[in-house]
């Protein structure tokens, strides 16, 4: 999706990868203390609820402090309701992140068929600071994202909660900590095994 020109345009840009994540009621599972013998339990209420559906996205450029963005929108339960990001909410996502650091960008995404639909080319077209170029197939590992959703993940486990709003307040205030910590983003980063070089001159 990425042009040539547009690449070579971008350089001296912002480096950003995405990726989305959902957050159910049902919390993730993780090891606590408890009495021996006596296995905690977690009581959740088995109906239906909602859903949150998260965009995040890290950007990074040489010299400058690595950010987290990300965009939230809550699915309530129901019949017929979309329960994903659309492709409005990742440009809009996009677009804040750009009025933001004020410089091209490169992204770096998975294969998602709202990624890579007639509509999102149609949209990134229409932005000349916007480069987009696709992770291989099945290569999480190489997200840096992914490592947002597991600390975010980790820090809910066994946790219950009793709305969707509630959940909603307690995953941004998860990434919202993050923001502040651009270090441990760039930990994530490393953890890729990926590494940026500004280009030198032949």
């Amino acid at each position: 999706m990425g042009g040539g020109k547009r690449a070579r345009a971008a350089c001296g840009g912002y480096v950003c990868f995405e990726d989305e994540a959902g957050f159910t009621r049902r919390p993730p599972r993780g090891r606590t203390w408890g009495r021996r013998g006596v296995t905690p339990v977690v009581t959740i209420s088995g109906r239906r609820s909602g859903r949150l559906s998260v965009a995040g996205l890290i950007a990074m450029r040489p010299g400058s402090r690595t950010r987290l963005c990300h965009r939230l929108r809550s699915h309530p339960a129901g019949k017929g309701t979309r329960r994903s990001m659309s492709e409005g909410d990742f440009i809009a996502l996009l677009d804040g992140v750009h009025q933001l650091v004020r410089a091209p960008i490169v992204l770096v995404w998975d294969r998602l068929n709202t990624h890579v639909s007639r509509r999102m080319r149609d949209l990134v077209a229409e932005r000349e600071w916007l480069t987009v170029f696709l992770l291989p197939a099945y290569s999480p590992d190489l997200n840096p994202v992914e490592w947002v959703w597991a600390h975010v993940k980790r820090s809910l486990a066994n946790l219950a909660v009793m709305a969707l709003d509630r959940l909603e307040i307690l995953v941004r205030n998860r990434l919202k900590r993050l923001q502040y910590r651009p270090h441990t983003l760039d930990g994530f980063i490393a953890g890729t095994g990926l590494t940026l070089d500004t280009p030198t001159s032949p």
